[in-house]
């Protein structure tokens, strides 16, 4: 028995397509600009390509996808709760913008 064999080994080839699938999405994202996409399509793919992104080094190069579902929710859940919070915020944010445009707009 070998004393140097502990933990995990993964075939290499799971490590060279998720780059590869990187370097696909790095250009999707790229050609969004290039193909001069404007507005919230625009926005929403860049944004679905750098989620997809984090997503893909999380799970497999920082070896997430092959841990417990305890320790999965112990890192993963608060990023998450963060965000929900965050998107409150900017939903109260627009109520509060729009509220005072309106009010500011009949004071004239």
């Amino acid at each position: 028995m070998s004393e140097h064999a502990e933990g995990q080994q993964h075939p290499i080839s799971i490590y060279l397509w998720i780059w590869l699938l990187l370097f696909v999405f790095s250009a999707l994202s790229y050609m969004v600009d290039i193909a001069g996409f404007q507005g919230y399509l625009r926005w929403s793919l860049i944004l679905l390509f750098m989620f997809l992104k984090a997503g893909f080094i999380v799970a497999i190069f920082m070896h997430m996808a092959w841990e417990r579902l305890a320790l999965i929710s112990a890192i993963l859940g608060p990023p998450l709760v963060l965000l929900v919070l965050i998107w409150l915020m900017a939903i109260e944010a627009d109520y509060t913008f729009l509220t005072r445009l309106l009010y500011f707009e009949i004071g004239d």
